[in-house]
């Protein structure tokens, strides 16, 4: 089981890196690679080929117009989950361009670098008893947090 995180350019590598982090509570190992899809396709389908015979899932990672992902997923069969840095400076309109894709072409859109590792962990719990409890335990945490946070409220 591995999480391939591409990203379009360096200036994704750090919300690639929250990505791997968030993987590693549940036990997935992950890579980060780069390649534009408008400036090196050729790059991007040498590292698909790569990992095809492996039990892989891709996160893509491009802001501003995000052809990596539709491309990633067009040249691949394993799944895809497109998880663009959400950019203030087009006030988020910019993941448009993940989510409008030709037929045929089928990236997941999931914000946020931690719902982008939780959808990856819950696409190989599956197959994994042992990601399949990280995952519980994640949720029953997250439930756990709202739980504190009323009786916190209750008391103010």
């Amino acid at each position: 089981m591995k999480a391939v995180i591409v990203m379009g350019s360096k200036s994704d590598l750090d919300y690639g890196r929250k990505v791997a982090e968030k993987l590693r509570f549940f036990g997935i190992e992950s890579v980060l690679r780069i390649a534009s899809a408008h400036k090196t396709p050729e790059k991007a389908l040498e590292i698909l080929k790569e990992y095809e015979s492996e039990d892989a899932v891709f996160v893509t990672v491009a802001g501003r117009s995000n052809a990596l992902s539709g491309f990633v997923d067009a040249n691949t069969t394993k799944p895809v989950i497109a998880s663009p840095p959400v950019s203030e400076r087009f006030a988020g309109m910019d993941v448009l361009s993940s989510i409008n894709m030709p037929s045929g072409v089928a990236p997941m859109l999931v914000l946020y670098a931690e719902n982008a590792a939780l959808a990856v962990a819950k696409i190989f719990a599956i197959k994994s008893e042992e990601v399949r409890q990280k995952v519980a335990e994640y949720q029953n945490a997250k439930k756990e947090e709202i739980y504190r946070a009323d009786e916190e409220a209750k008391s103010l």
